[in-house]
């Protein structure tokens, strides 16, 4: 086990503890030297994390001490990491500022060198961006799929046919090269898929599909497994 990793580990282990935990209860559970737990200790400690106790007794996290971040592992760190890495490649220039106070809210609050997870670059999504839509706002979307606000759009299609809807917006797919709006459209009374970079306008229409959001993803779901290649569902067991 990598150091970094231990030190989440003792950290996550005092945190749950009621009582004193000794460095060989610390090393059976970790399954490292009784020795290299000492030197762990003896480094948080420098690190002006809040262990009391001493060899032969135990020790403890004294109250007060609260690291939210450190409830994830050194390889969910990394998840987070590269998460935020995925969302850099949307055209969401929101989500995109988001990521990044993310991660820096994350790394503020750890001490070295558990920081180096999140710091430490190592981990990349490649490929290309998406470009910012300019008909509308990833926020404005996303604010009114929570809000369940239905949406007026003007729309071009794939043959270039302009129309005018009003969508019930109920998800946000994000593509390589573009994202597309799942809403229910009231001019065909049907689920459609708008692609981000074919809205010519967008804007908040002050109307409400409330509690009706659930009810229409879930159908669309069940549409998109009902439809999904045999060869591509998963097999019951």
């Amino acid at each position: 086990m990598r150091k970094a990793s231990r030190l989440f580990e003792i950290i996550q282990i005092l945190r749950v503890s009621r009582a004193p935990v000794t460095a060989a209860d610390i090393a059976a559970q970790l399954e490292v030297t009784v020795r290299s737990i000492y030197r762990d200790i003896a480094a948080l400690q420098a690190m002006r994390v809040p262990i009391a106790g001493e060899r032969g007794i135990g020790y403890i996290l004294r109250p007060g001490f609260d690291l939210p971040p450190l409830m994830f592992s050194v390889e969910e760190t990394e998840a987070i990491v590269l998460g935020m890495a995925l969302i850099e490649r949307t055209g969401d220039r929101d989500l995109q500022k988001a990521s990044e106070r993310v991660v820096a809210k994350i790394a503020a609050a750890m001490p070295e060198p558990l920081r180096q997870a999140m710091t430490s670059r190592a981990l990349h999504a490649w490929g290309g961006s998406a470009p910012a839509p300019e008909g509308a706002e990833f926020k404005s979307i996303r604010t009114a799929i929570r809000d369940e606000e239905k949406l007026s759009i003007g729309y071009r299609d794939e043959a270039g046919v302009r129309t005018s809807r009003t969508v019930w917006p109920l998800a946000l797919i994000y593509y390589a090269g573009a994202a597309v709006v799942v809403a229910w459209c009231e001019l065909r009374q049907a689920i459609r898929n708008f692609r981000m970079d074919r809205l010519e306008s967008c804007s908040p229409t002050g109307d409400y599909f409330l509690k009706q959001g659930d009810r229409l993803r879930a159908a669309w779901i069940a549409g998109w497994r009902i439809n999904q290649p045999a060869s591509d569902r998963p097999v019951s067991t």
